[in-house]
């Protein structure tokens, strides 16, 4: 992913009002971030608990989406939609957006469970717990994040859809 700065995630927004882009907080560390290391950028709002954002390369464009955690935590730890990561480092939670267009103006909204901290990027790259001695590690590592960046662009098409589901 290229480094980006605030104001070109800020412009990127897509399905959120002018308030609630206004009120977006950025992380203390923002500067520190290794773009290069991440397939989508994630962080939580610090000043507004249940929120977080994603921005993801779409199409060519840049693609930023504010995201509500939801009240409900799963009963059982459950498994990341976006990186399946079977370690389970990171607890998953539900988390809805506005879906485009009309739809979204109805109120309307599209759900995953992902990672509470967008760790994503991070786990697709991690080994597997076991695997064998042959095992070509980067293949396994490539093959994680294509899922991963697969799983995302999903999500995000899905999300920009102005058709009726």
């Amino acid at each position: 992913m290229q480094h980006l700065t605030q104001q070109q995630i800020i412009d990127s927004f897509h399905g959120a009002t002018r308030s609630e882009i206004k009120r977006v907080t950025f992380p203390a560390d923002f500067d520190e971030t290794d773009f290069d290391a991440l397939d989508f950028y994630g962080w939580r709002d610090r000043r507004i608990p249940r929120r977080g954002y994603i921005c993801v390369p779409h199409q060519g464009e840049l693609v930023t989406l504010l995201l509500t955690q939801a009240d409900a935590v799963p009963k059982r730890r459950a498994m990341c939609a976006w990186c399946r990561d079977v370690n389970l480092t990171s607890v998953a939670v539900m988390f809805s957006t506005r879906r485009a267009g009309q739809a979204g103006r109805r109120g309307d909204t599209i759900g995953v469970l992902v990672c509470e901290d967008f760790s994503c990027p991070r786990n697709a790259r991690r080994l597997p717990p076991a695997f064998h001695k042959a095992t070509d590690l980067d293949a396994l590592r490539s093959e994680a994040v294509a899922g991963l960046r697969q799983r995302v662009e999903a999500f995000v098409s899905n999300a920009l859809s102005v058709e009726d589901v």
